[in-house]
Parts: structure tokens; sequence; C-alpha cells
């Protein structure tokens, strides 16, 4: 800069050649060792959790990064029902952004925010999913984490001492049953797939037949010897 501004003392001193410069580590990245000096440098496809100050709710944020722009974001928010909106917003700032910007940007709530320094942190280490991967992942790799019906993988358990566990939520969907042995022990559950039933009755299949399609079973569930509905038993 032409206008910076540099201490008497230092203008006043006799220059001394610097001999060692040093140069970046390089880091891997979508399968090349990169060393990088610009935001331009970086690219990669990785997830970043974060959590708001009281700790209301977590998001789990996953962007995929080429040439320093952010490509693609996946925003996943639980445990406030704020955040959702929150992601919505966040959702349509992040693309076209650099990660600095990013970084740099509020992201309306505090968990997104965290959830992107620490995404930043992994992405400029070079500690991304596709580190190794010659090319990187393509635009849209982030949404097939979701897999089949586009929902995110969400577990919801609730217990007391007094009554034991109850399964809400798990990867397979929404738990309609548990099924309990003699001892009245969890041997298994049935479920419904949510993300797969909306996708039937979006196909116009009927709401009964689209219901019990999409209803499995897992575990020992068959051999209980009492099922009860986790939310009202």
């Amino acid at each position: 800069m032409d206008n910076m501004q540099i201490t008497h003392e230092i203008e006043n001193q006799c220059c001394v050649k610097r001999g060692v410069k040093g140069v970046p580590a390089p880091i891997p990245q979508e399968g090349e060792w990169t060393k990088c000096k610009e935001i331009k440098d970086i690219s990669g496809l990785t997830h970043g959790c974060g959590c708001c100050a009281p700790q209301q709710g977590t998001c789990k944020l996953t962007l995929n990064v080429k040439n320093g722009i952010i490509q693609e974001a996946l925003v996943e928010t639980v445990g406030c029902s704020g955040m959702t909106h929150s992601a919505a917003m966040a959702g349509e700032i992040l693309p076209g952004k650099t990660i600095l910007e990013a970084l740099n940007t509020d992201l309306v709530c505090d968990a997104i925010n965290v959830a992107m320094r620490e995404l930043f942190l992994q992405i400029v280490y070079g500690r991304t999913q596709t580190a190794f991967s010659e090319g990187g992942l393509p635009i849209g790799a982030g949404l097939e984490d979701l897999g089949k019906g586009l929902c995110s993988m969400v577990g919801t358990i609730h217990s007391t001492k007094q009554k034991g566990v109850r399964y809400l939520s798990l990867t397979e969907g929404y738990i309609l049953e548990l099924g309990l042995d003699k001892n009245d022990e969890v041997i298994g559950y049935k479920f419904i797939n949510l993300g797969k039933f909306m996708e039937a009755v979006k196909a116009g299949k009927d709401y009964k037949e689209a219901y019990e399609k999409n209803i499995s079973t897992y575990g020992r569930y068959a051999d209980a010897v009492k099922y009860i509905d986790p939310r009202k038993e």
C-alpha cells in the first residue's frame, strides 16, 4: 500500500535482506497437494457443526467449495424452531460467496455461524472429506447425504429413570411402535420412512396405500410379547 504509515524509527533503519522466506505447507485438496496462498486456492467438500450460546440447538453445515467459492450448501438444524427459518436464510446467503466472505457474514443463527467457523478451519487446513478424492465431488453431492426421500437423519430419544426409554425418531424414520420382550426391554421397533411416504403421496398414491407400503420393522420386532406407542404409552 502506497499510503501505508511507517514509524519514524523504522524509516531511519537500514535494510537487511530476508534470507529464509518460508512457503505454505502443502495441504491435501481433491487429490492434490496444494500450497495455498489465497482464498481462491481452496477447494473441498466437508461438514461442520456448531451450537448457539445457550446451546438450545445445533447446526450441521455441509459446503462444497471450488476455487474458494461456495458452490453448494446443505444446512441442517435441530433443537430450536427459529433455527429452521435461519437455515432458510443462510441457504440463500451462502452459495456464491468466498469462504472468507461467508466466515464474516451474519448467517442469522449463532449455531450456523459457529458451524461456518469450524468448517472454515477444516477446509483451509485440508481436513476435508474430499482431501484425497481426485477432482473432488460434483455439485449436488452434499444432497446425496440425505438419502432417499431427502430427509435429514435425525435421532430423537427420550428416557426417564422411572419409565425407561422411548425411541421417537431414528435414521430409518418416525417410530410407530416399540417391541418389548418378556422383561419389558426394547428388542425392535416399527417405523415409517416419512421421505418415501411423501414421495409416494406426491406421485399420486392413495394416502393409506402409501402409508402402509412404507412401514417397516427393525430388530426382533416380530418376537416381541408387547407393543407400545412411544408417544402415548
